[in-house]
């Protein structure tokens, strides 16, 4: 049985037994009217008590339980019928001592913990992944993975088109769809998110009922892991903290009962960040205690370096169109180039990053013989053109078309990064998240330079 719901349970017991105490004194009174409707409100909260224990847990788990309220209701209907004959004291010990035994009975069923994920983008699952199956791995816990939908933003910072991604999820994920989950009747103990954003987002924004300045309401465990991975530096390089600091203090991290980042340095940068923001902001003391936040910012390591490092390359599920282009005529494979462009090289280059592009692409293509250029643009790229560059977006689209037609490399629009991170021999691109997941593999990586074509 839940937590939470055992807690209501028998929270439900202590009301009743208030109620037994209030009718012993209304009986002296002999005031069997109000007695008798309480008593059948007893019995009504009571049969509603072992309808939702056998539903959760079946007769067989909960025999016990389920015999205990039905000997409860059996003594409710037995005093009812003789409350002008009992002295008030009989009828107070009868009541009493069978619910009791169901306070009892109940108070032993053994808890299970319930974790729901909240993941948004699928290819931002390895952030959470690797926490999901050692839950599920777990007889005393139920994990669910519900996929929220989320809205582009347009470049006015309104709603845009809405996205659900729930059939993008691995096949040994099994998903629940959110409209079947229901947060404020479940209470999960725990809730695992990735998006830190909220409303902070200029690209994208998920429901306003999923940020985390809500989910915190409906579980006692609200949990942030970052779907990214930074740069390792170390706590007093300050340039470099500067960079990414903005990380620190987001609603996630600001409303999220834990924070798990990806290593004990991060953990005191985050720390340390987080209070100067808090104190800029003139938050509340709670904010700038470091104690406080000693105990929810973890750094316990990254679920995206847990993927990479478990994945073996031969048991990859590799498409069969994709080993059209990778095979040469001797059955042998082509070296595999991961060729990853950013978000933020398209806003910051603008047209120079459609020339880059196009070099690259007709380098490779002479290439293509003993090379297979893997091209996997950041799965946001269009929708922060729409967002914030309006006017390079149909270049833009036009250049994964033609690329797409010429058929002589791979196009991974997938939500899988690390199918690519572990199939390609090499990577070449922009410096982004994914160089650092890169570098766990131990294979060579080329940051390329924009502006040389």
């Amino acid at each position: 049985m839940r937590r939470f719901q055992k807690r209501q349970m028998l929270t439900n017991i202590a009301n009743l037994h208030i109620i037994h105490q209030q009718n012993r004194e209304r009986l002296l009174q002999k005031e069997y009217a109000i007695i008798q409707a309480t008593l059948a409100g007893c019995q009504e909260a009571v049969i509603q008590m072992g309808e939702s224990i056998e539903r959760m847990e079946g007769i067989g788990k909960a025999e016990r339980a389920i015999q205990s309220l039905e000997q409860y209701c059996e003594k409710l209907y037995q005093v009812n019928l003789k409350l002008e004959e009992i002295s008030a004291e009989h009828f107070y010990d009868t009541l009493e001592e069978a619910l009791l035994e169901a306070e009892k009975a109940i108070d032993r069923m053994p808890e299970k913990k319930e974790i729901v994920f909240l993941p948004y983008k699928a290819s931002m699952w390895d952030s959470l992944e690797s926490v999901y199956l050692a839950a599920k791995e777990d007889e005393n816990c139920d994990a669910y993975v519900v996929p929220i939908p989320y809205y582009d933003k347009n470049a006015d910072g309104s709603l845009g088109e809405m996205h659900y991604e729930g059939s993008e999820y691995p096949k040994n994920i099994e998903i629940t769809p959110y409209e079947e989950y229901n947060l404020e009747e479940r209470r999960p103990d725990a809730i695992y998110i990735h998006n830190p954003y909220d409303d902070k987002n200029y690209v994208t924004c998920v429901p306003e009922r999923y940020f985390s300045s809500h989910l915190r309401n409906y579980t006692e465990q609200l949990v942030y892991i970052p779907y990214f991975i930074l740069e390792e530096i170390k706590p007093d390089e300050q340039d470099k903290i500067d960079k990414i600091k903005h990380f620190c203090f987001l609603p996630g991290t600001i409303y999220a009962h834990k924070v798990i980042v990806q290593s004990e340095d991060m953990r005191q940068i985050y720390i340390n960040e987080y209070i100067k923001a808090a104190r800029l902001y003139g938050c509340c003391a709670e904010d700038t205690d470091r104690t406080r936040l000693e105990k929810k910012i973890l750094g316990l390591g990254s679920p995206k370096l847990d993927r990479v490092r478990g994945t073996d390359k031969e048991k990859l599920e590799v498409p069969e169109d994709w080993k059209r282009i990778i095979k040469k005529a001797d059955g042998t494979w082509k070296k595999i180039i991961l060729y990853n462009t950013s978000v933020n090289a398209l806003l910051q280059h603008d047209e120079q990053m459609f020339r880059k592009i196009r070099s690259v692409f007709a380098k490779f293509r002479e290439a293509q013989d003993a090379v297979t250029l893997l091209w996997r643009p950041h799965p946001l790229a269009a929708s922060t053109l729409q967002a914030l560059r309006p006017q390079m977006l149909a270049e833009y689209e036009h250049l994964v078309e033609e690329y797409q037609k010429d058929g002589f490399g791979i196009y991974d629009d997938s939500a899988d990064v690390d199918r690519a991170v572990i199939l390609s021999d090499a990577y070449y691109g922009d410096f982004s998240s994914v160089v650092y997941l890169y570098q766990e593999t131990g294979k060579p990586v080329m940051i390329q330079a924009v502006d040389v074509l």
